[in-house]
């Protein structure tokens, strides 16, 4: 352990003292172009402020300003495997590492007045609209239960799964997630072959099933903010989404089927056992107001206050308050023996905010690069999506905005492969309808393929350990599941939809 941190201490060193040399700042002026966030994220790398706010050109950065990102992507990956009592006990500081790396180098490169931009714009503007609206879904969600004798068997679970893909499009992944996660672990809670359970849950439930409407996944959101019309995503997406889900749920249920029939001491039935219901009706009734706070966040309402060239929208300001107001709401209406008996806890959800900030900081160079366009460092990338003659390639508009999704938050993503598309919502939704609809399944579907693709992977991947399911590692997940399973249907979605 003390040569990996000797290593890690000599490669921030080395981006430190090298990225001077290779880098070049620039200070110029940019127009107003706020987005009103909620649970979306801007387009990192596009100043949004007025006046002569400080920016960094994408196209004069080094690659060398991915070390952060993949530094702290490679240690959510191999730290659990390695030293997993580090990692238990030390996550937060290994996250904390990378940030400082990543936040030195900046600022002494592009000097403190960039660097407190940045800091300002990420963290007000991204990561504290996000967390909050990660915490009152999880809040609120754990206040909820699915009461009764469930068995596990394979016909059960599947139909949970296939419940929690539909309520996905309508309470967001992250409310559907935390609301299916804990009553189907504790129907297989007596089974020893359980990882794959979770992992659907995470295919389906925490991904594919947000992608009907807006309110399904940040992406979405992120499209309705941009002019896309909210029946356009539900129309266009119905199709590749209903087919990805009930593929996934066939699969599944020929998979928990074999695994089932390896079960051993399988419980009987009872027939005098305990009817299923839902129970926590005041968390229920929270849901629908959290949905009106992510919607408060696309009216414009001006802005609420400026600080250091960073203008924050009152809209995302009022989201953010609502959405304290409702988790403080749902902790003080909750029955606590509903909690207590879905074992409730904090450890998801301070996991993810430690990871997540850093990752939303460390992601702001990558994005950059690729804002930057066919020119900048990531150029190729771009350049992939166009054939000879400037026309678009749908299917490398799925797969580029797909594979960079999957480590890349998938919100910016959308928009860097949106705007590289033209940005017009009128030509994208008219001529260009199916360009974009690779661009928004690209960027839904294989947020699936990592852990930190999407936010609810991590969170169900947390609450699924703290029950005694042994989740695969990052690439254990990536090799054993997502590449064998969704990677195919990957391919057949490309011959079908693109």
């Amino acid at each position: 352990m003390k040569k990996l941190l000797i290593i890690l201490t000599v490669v921030s060193t080395l981006l430190i003292l090298s990225a001077p040399i290779i880098n070049t700042y620039a200070e110029t002026s940019s127009p107003v172009n706020t987005i009103n966030s909620s649970d979306v994220n801007h387009e990192k790398g596009e100043i949004t402020a007025e006046h002569h706010a400080p920016h960094i050109d994408g196209k004069n950065l080094s690659l060398l300003w991915i070390i952060p990102f993949l530094g702290i992507l490679l240690s959510i990956a191999f730290f659990p495997l390695l030293a997993p009592h580090l990692w238990h006990h030390h996550y937060g500081k290994i996250s904390l590492f990378w940030w400082l790396v990543f936040f030195g180098a900046f600022c002494v490169n592009f000097g403190m007045s960039t660097g407190t931009f940045y800091l300002l714009e990420v963290y007000i503007l991204e990561f504290i609209p996000f967390i909050a609206l990660l915490l009152a879904l999880f809040t609120v969600a754990g206040g909820i239960q699915l009461k009764g004798d469930l068995a596990g068997t394979p016909k059960i679970n599947s139909a949970m799964i296939l419940t929690g893909g539909i309520l996905a499009s309508f309470m967001g992944t992250t409310g559907a997630a935390m609301l299916i996660i804990r009553p189907i672990l504790k129907a297989n809670a007596w089974r020893k072959n359980r990882v794959h359970v979770v992992v659907f849950v995470i295919f389906v439930v925490a991904n594919i099933g947000g992608g009907l409407t807006p309110l399904g996944d940040p992406p979405l959101f992120l499209g309705f903010l941009k002019g896309i019309d909210f029946f356009w995503t539900m129309k266009h997406m119905l199709a590749p989404v209903a087919f990805s889900v009930i593929a996934l749920v066939i699969i599944f249920f020929i998979m928990d089927t074999y695994y089932y029939k390896k079960e051993e001491n399988k419980p009987t039935a009872n027939s005098g056992g305990e009817k299923l219901k839902l129970v926590g009706i005041p968390n229920m009734l929270l849901i629908p107001c959290i949905m009106g706070a992510v919607i408060v966040s696309s009216v414009d309402m001006g802005t609420a206050f400026t600080v250091h060239y960073v203008e924050v929208p009152f809209a995302s300001m009022l989201q953010v308050v609502l959405l304290l107001i409702i988790t403080f709401v749902s902790l003080k209406i909750s029955n606590p023996a509903i909690r207590e008996e879905n074992g409730f806890n904090w450890e998801p959800i301070k996991e993810v905010a430690k990871l997540f900030a850093t990752i939303f900081m460390t992601m702001i160079t990558p994005i950059a690069m690729l804002r930057s366009g066919a020119d900048g460092p990531m150029g190729l990338v771009i350049r992939s999506v166009v054939d000879n003659t400037g026309e678009f390639i749908n299917s490398h508009f799925f797969w580029a905005t797909g594979i960079l999704s999957s480590f890349l938050d998938n919100a910016p993503t959308y928009l860097v492969f949106f705007n590289t598309a033209g940005g017009d919502p009128i030509d994208l939704m008219g001529v260009h309808a199916a360009t974009l609809l690779a661009i928004s399944a690209g960027a839904v579907f294989m947020g699936a393929n990592t852990y930190i693709g999407n936010a609810p992977n991590f969170m169900t991947k947390s609450i699924a350990e703290e029950s005694g399911v042994p989740m695969p590692s990052f690439f254990g997940y990536m090799f054993k599941y997502s590449i064998p399973i969704l990677i195919p249907l990957f391919i057949l979605i490309t011959f079908i939809f693109f």
